[in-house]
């Protein structure tokens, strides 16, 4: 099955945001989760570090499709909380995404517009203040020539700002490099005209690679 590529936030940090309305504090906590079992852990890890506040409401979203999607209320009436941070997170093009909103009430009822409102809008700002990244398929490729003319074509792929990822030297140079699948037919030819197609290439898996928005 063809992977493609799909927006998450960047992964080994916890991204926050807070947000205060009528004397009630919503905390929002986003992270990059893999699977189900890793974003329940992300939930109940924020669960017991704010187990004195009122709510610990939370959803996500998984797969390259988004199609696994679950919410949770957390004693809040229901579709004012897990719902709302569902929908903020689905209109970010966002997947493999957890966002918990942790609330200490305030004191004072928010009603059910103003819990959606509150929910949403902490959950945005957790959004914004994450780093977003977009997982973008790359071709491998593995490229063998003779070493007189390595120099030549390690230059070519420093103009193109390709990286070598590996390389292996024997009798012959092997480089793996890796490029978006559009540009490998033009680089192949580009790669022939300038050794006399003195090379040999061979395609290898396609790799998901994160890339900054």
């Amino acid at each position: 099955m063809a992977i493609k590529n799909y927006k998450t936030v960047a992964a080994d940090e916890i991204f926050s945001a807070e947000y205060e309305v009528k004397k009630s504090r919503f905390i929002a906590h986003v992270k990059n989760v893999a699977d189900e079992n890793s974003a329940r852990e992300f939930v109940q890890s924020v669960r017991k570090k704010f187990f004195d506040a009122t709510h610990n409401c939370s959803a996500w979203i998984l797969g390259e499709t988004g199609n696994l999607q679950k919410s949770n209320d957390d004693g809040e009436p229901g579709g004012t909380a897990g719902n709302p941070i569902l929908e903020t997170i689905k209109k970010n093009n966002l997947t493999n995404t957890a966002v918990v909103v942790t609330r200490y009430f305030g004191g004072i009822k928010l009603g059910a517009g103003g819990l959606i409102r509150a929910y949403s809008h902490t959950a945005a700002l957790g959004l914004e203040s994450s780093k977003i990244i977009q997982m973008t398929t790359f071709q491998k490729i593995s490229l063998t020539l003779e070493y007189n003319f390595l120099a030549q074509v390690e230059n070519f792929l420093r103009k193109k700002n390709i990286p070598v990822d590996s390389a292996e030297y024997t009798e012959l140079v092997t480089l793996n490099v890796a490029l978006l699948p559009e540009d490998v037919e033009n680089f192949l030819l580009e790669l022939t005209d300038l050794t006399a197609a003195n090379f040999l290439h061979e395609l290898k898996e396609k790799i998901l690679v994160p890339i900054a928005q």
